[in-house]
């Protein structure tokens, strides 16, 4: 699909966004709500111990899922691109210092279930089964880690459609997140991103009707209590309702006042209020981003040197400094 200069703009702003507003969080992940006009910078440190500006394992999984849609342009959906996409997530984590529980017990599960065909590696299927197994042992497989990788799922399906998009964005959040509130999250985003990039707007809504009548209704009534509420409100949004309602607060109450790069700003700003700030600025970064009109090429967001899966970037939001 042949994207005019504003798209372009606004595919660039899905995948550089996550990494600032990932980047941005990491270093105030699980700490205690900072209070109003508290300054924001990509300090690092953290629980994982982060290096300034350095990205955490969402970008990371998000870099894998990118490639192997990168690798497949014609066929995102086929087998073949999810099972590339979980092998690079299990290279992945053999090495990093962060991984989510959840999926760390996933991708563990899964690795053993290859030996009994007497192969070595994993393919989707097997992750699928592993994350659906973890399901139905814990009842809890509705974290927030799949909601955070999606974005560069909408990329893809950019010239499909939104059904294929929605049930796409369920498929991969089920690799390692099998509960339908994970996977509803991660088809109602995309299909949102989706409609950022190609017209510039920002409809959550955008892919309730494609969820069947009684789910559409449940999660209508979510995305209003996120538009009645303020950010600070969700702070259990290690759950994904929780981050998808963070997130979207902070998307739908600075979008009044400001736009283009300011908005992306303050939707950071009042991202930093929740609980797990970084977990709202990681889902709110990109569509703020994708409302605007400046550039996301230029001087505010770069790669940094360093060696993957852990590089810094240098970027200015929220006030905050590289």
């Amino acid at each position: 699909m042949k994207l005019n200069p504003p798209q372009n703009d606004r595919a660039a702003g899905v995948l550089v966004t996550l990494a600032a507003g990932d980047a941005l969080g990491a270093g105030y992940e699980f700490g205690a709500p900072l209070p109003d006009g508290t300054p924001v910078s990509m300090k690092g440190g953290g629980p994982f111990g982060f290096a300034p500006a350095e990205w955490t394992d969402d970008t990371s999984m998000a870099i894998g899922l990118a490639e192997a849609l990168v690798d497949s342009p014609s066929e995102p959906g086929s087998a073949g691109a999810l099972t590339a996409t979980v092998r690079a997530w299990t290279r992945w984590a053999a090495d990093t210092k962060d991984v989510g529980a959840q999926t760390s017990s996933v991708i563990a599960a899964a690795r053993r279930l290859p030996a009994a065909g007497g192969r070595s590696e994993a393919d989707a299927s097997e992750f699928t089964t592993a994350a659906a197994e973890f399901h139905a042992r814990t009842g809890r497989s509705a974290g927030n880690g799949s909601l955070m990788r999606t974005a560069p799922l909408a990329l893809a399906y950019l010239e499909r459609s939104p059904e294929e998009l929605m049930a796409e964005a369920g498929m991969v959040s089920a690799l390692t997140h099998a509960d339908i509130d994970a996977q509803a999250a991660c088809g109602l985003w995309c299909v949102a991103t989706r409609r950022a990039v190609l017209t510039g707007g920002l409809d959550v809504r955008a892919g309730l009707n494609l969820l069947p009548a009684a789910r559409a209704a449940v999660w209508l009534e979510r995305i209003e209590t996120a538009e009645r509420s303020r950010p600070r409100d969700f702070a259990r949004n290690g759950w994904v309702v929780e981050a998808f309602q963070g997130a979207w607060s902070a998307i739908h109450f600075t979008s009044a006042t400001a736009s283009g790069p300011a908005h992306l700003r303050a939707a950071l700003d009042a991202g930093r209020r929740l609980r797990l700030l970084g977990s709202a600025v990681r889902v709110a970064a990109a569509p703020a981003r994708l409302a605007g009109t400046g550039r996301p090429g230029r001087d505010d967001a770069r790669d940094g040197a360093g060696p993957r899966p852990r590089p810094r970037i240098g970027f200015v939001a929220a006030g905050g400094d590289p």
